[in-house]
C-alpha cells in the first residue's frame, strides 16, 4: 500500500505535516516504538509509530528522523497524547531528511493503525493469505469468544500448513493451534525462550533458527507496543526480557520475502493483543502501587486492610472470605550499568508478572491473579492466596522459591548470560494487613539472600530465614576462604595422593548424624574401615569427630565450600 492511502481513511486520525512529495511511497509494514535508537528492529518500508517518550529535547529529533532515513523507513506517525501536539523540530527533521511526518490524533490508538496497515499490506502481497491475516483480526476484535491468539495459530496451519506457538521468555506456552498435533513439550518451550533471549542478546536479526532435537524452529520476536529506553544496550535490556516469541516449525532461511513479511504481519496482530493484556493490567498495578506505598509509609493496619479488601474482588473475583496475602520482591541487577536510563524497576515489574504465572497455565489471562507495582530498582507483587482451613497455618501455600526458580532458570539464564542477574525473594503468608509489612521485609532479606549465591537466575524462601543457610552467604569472602581451607585443605591434599575419599566420607558422615552403621551401609562399606577414615580425618585436622562443635564446624565448612 501507499502512504497516501493512509489520509484517506479517517478512522486512522492522520493528519500530514510534511513530505506532501512524497507520500507514493510503499508501505511494508508497522512498528510502534519510543526508544531512541530502533534501528535494530526495521528492515526498511515501515510506518513507524510513536508516542515521543524518547525526546527529551529538541537535539533529539535529528538523531532519531536520521536512524529512521538510514534504515530506509517509509513514514513516521507521531502521537499527540504524551505533549498535545507534534512539535516543530521533529517537523523540520523530517523536511530536511525528506521523510513524511503524520500527526496521530489522541483518540486513535496505535493498535487501530496496525491492525489497518497489516490488513491492507497482507491483502496486496499475499493474495489468498490475507484472508487468514483478516479473519484472524475479526475473531480477535470479537472479545474472548474469539479465541485470541490461538485462532490465528490454526489458522497458519489449515492455510500455511505451518505449526507455531506463542511462548513468553520464561518460556510459558501462551498459545498453541488447537487443531494440529500434540502440544509442545514444555522442556521445548524453555530451551526456544532461551535460544531467543540469547540471540536477542547477541544482536542478532531474526528470525532466529535453532534445532532441538530433530526438529528446526524459526523464531520470530513478538514486540509490545512500545516502551520507554535509552540508547545503546539497555534498549535489549528493556525488551528482551518482556518480549514474547513465535516459534514455527519450519525453517525460514529460504523463504520468499513475501512468507516472511506475512509472518511479521502476524506477529505483529499478536502484539495488539499483548498490548491489550498489558493495559487490563493497569487496575491491578495501580492497586499494588497503593498498597505498597502505604506499608512503606508506615500507615495504620486498617488503612491498609481498607486497600486490600478493594484489591481482593479484582485478583480474586467471587472469593467469599479475604484471601491471604504472599510477597515475592525481585530484582534484576546488570553487570555494566551503562550510562543514563530509567531504573529496572518497571522492566522487573514486567518480567516478575510473567513468572509468577503457573508455568503450565496457558494463555494470556492467567496473571489477573497478580498484582505487581516497582520502586526504585526492585519490583514487588502482592499474591493472594484462597484462605486455608484453620487447621493449616498457610505456611505450605502459594508461592515457593524453588518452584519459581526450577520454572525459568534455564530460559532467563539464557537472557541474561554475560550481562545481569534477577533474584526473587518470597515471604510467607500472612493472613491480614498487620503481617503484610513484616512479609515485605522478609521477602526483601530473602532476596539479599539469594543474591548472595551464584548464578543469573537465584531465588530463596522465607523457610531459609530461620535456618543456618540465612548466615552463610553474609560471611566475609577472606573468612569463608581461611575458615575452609584450614579445615578441608588437609584431606582435599590427601584425597589427590591417596585417593582416600576422605572428603565424600566425612559429607557422608555429617548426613548420617554420626551413625557409623548407617554411614557405612550407605557408603558401601566396613564399619572397621569407616573407623579408619574417619580416624584419619581426626588426625589430619587435629579435630574430634565425637565433639558436638568439631562436627558443626566441618558442617558449616562443607556448606560453605
Amino acid at each position: 500500500m501507499r502512504l497516501r492511502a493512509l489520509l484517506d481513511t479517517d478512522a486512522l486520525g492522520l493528519r500530514l505535516l510534511g513530505g506532501e512529495d512524497e507520500l507514493d511511497r510503499a508501505v511494508r509494514g508497522v512498528m510502534t516504538t519510543d526508544l531512541r535508537d530502533p534501528s535494530r528492529y526495521l528492515s526498511g518500508g515501515e510506518l513507524v509509530l510513536t508516542g515521543l517518550a524518547w525526546r527529551r529535547g529538541p537535539a533529539d529529533s535529528e538523531s532519531f528522523v536520521r536512524i529512521l532515513v538510514q534504515a530506509q523507513v517509509a513514514g513516521l506517525a507521531a502521537g499527540t497524547a504524551e505533549l498535545g501536539y507534534v512539535p516543530d523540530d521533529l517537523v523540520e527533521a523530517c523536511a530536511r531528511h525528506r521523510l513524511p511526518v503524520f500527526a496521530v490524533h489522541e483518540s486513535v490508538a496505535f493498535a487501530t493503525i496496525t491492525e489497518h496497515v497489516v490488513r491492507q499490506v497482507s491483502g496486496e502481497r499475499a493474495g489468498d493469505l490475507a484472508a487468514v491475516v483478516d479473519r484472524h483480526r475479526r475473531m480477535m476484535t470479537s472479545g474472548p469468544a474469539g479465541g485470541g491468539p490461538d485462532v490465528v495459530l490454526d489458522l497458519l496451519g489449515s492455510d500455511l500448513d505451518l505449526r507455531a506457538w506463542v511462548l513468553s521468555p520464561t518460556g510459558r506456552l501462551i498459545a498453541g493451534p488447537k487443531t494440529a498435533g500434540p502440544a509442545l513439550p514444555a522442556e521445548v518451550c524453555a530451551r526456544l525462550a532461551g535460544e531467543q533471549l540469547a540471540a536477542v542478546r547477541g544482536g542478532r536479526r531474526g528470525p532466529h533458527r535453532t534445532t532441538v532435537g530433530a526438529t528446526t524452529y524459526s523464531l520470530f520476536p513478538i514486540r509490545s507496543g512500545g516502551g520507554r529506553g535509552a540508547q545503546g544496550g539497555r534498549e535489549v535490556r528493556e525488551s528482551v526480557l518482556s518480549d514474547w516469541l513465535l516459534a514455527v516449525e519450519a525453517d525460514a532461511g529460504d523463504w520468499q520475502e513475501e512468507r516472511l513479511d506475512l509472518l511479521y504481519g502476524v506477529t505483529q496482530l499478536i502484539a495488539v493483543e499483548r498490548d491489550r493484556r498489558d493495559a487490563a493490567r493497569t487496575v491491578r498495578r495501580r492497586l499494588a502501587q497503593e498498597v505498597l506505598e502505604l506499608v512503606q509509609a508506615g500507615a495504620a493496619p486498617a488503612e491498609i486492610a481498607a486497600r486490600l479488601r478493594v484489591a481482593a474482588p479484582v485478583l480474586l473475583p467471587g472469593l467469599g472470605a479475604a484471601p491471604h496475602w504472599q510477597v515475592v520482591v525481585a530484582r534484576v541487577e546488570w553487570d555494566r550499568p551503562g550510562g543514563e536510563g530509567p531504573q529496572p524497576g518497571p522492566v522487573t515489574q514486567s518480567l516478575l508478572e510473567e513468572i509468577l504465572v503457573d508455568p503450565l497455565a496457558t494463555g494470556t489471562e492467567p496473571s489477573d491473579r497478580i498484582a505487581v507495582a516497582h520502586t526504585g530498582d526492585e519490583a514487588v507483587a502482592l499474591v493472594p492466596l484462597p484462605a486455608v482451613s484453620s487447621e493449616h497455618d498457610g505456611s505450605e501455600a502459594g508461592v515457593l522459591a524453588e518452584v519459581l526458580l526450577a520454572a525459568v532458570r534455564e530460559p532467563l539464564s539464557a537472557g541474561l548470560d554475560g550481562d545481569g542477574r534477577l533474584t526473587l525473594g518470597v515471604s510467607a503468608a500472612v493472613h491480614s494487613a498487620e503481617g503484610l509489612r513484616g512479609a515485605l521485609e522478609e521477602a526483601r532479606h530473602a532476596r539479599r539472600v539469594a543474591a548472595a549465591r551464584p548464578g543469573r537466575v537465584c531465588a530463596a524462601g522465607h523457610q531459609e530465614l530461620a535456618s543456618h543457610v540465612l548466615l552463610l552467604p553474609f560471611v566475609p569472602d577472606d573468612v569463608r576462604r581461611a575458615f575452609t581451607a584450614r579445615l578441608l585443605d588437609p584431606l582435599r591434599e590427601y584425597d589427590r595422593r591417596h585417593r582416600a575419599e576422605l572428603i565424600p566420607t566425612l559429607e557422608a558422615f555429617l548426613e548420617c548424624d554420626g551413625s557409623w552403621t548407617r554411614c557405612a551401609s550407605r557408603l558401601h562399606l566396613h564399619v572397621n574401615t569407616l573407623r579408619y577414615r574417619v580416624g584419619r580425618i581426626e588426625q589430619l585436622t587435629s579435630r574430634d569427630l565425637s565433639r558436638l562443635e568439631d562436627k558443626l564446624d566441618f558442617f558449616l565448612a562443607l556448606r560453605m565450600s
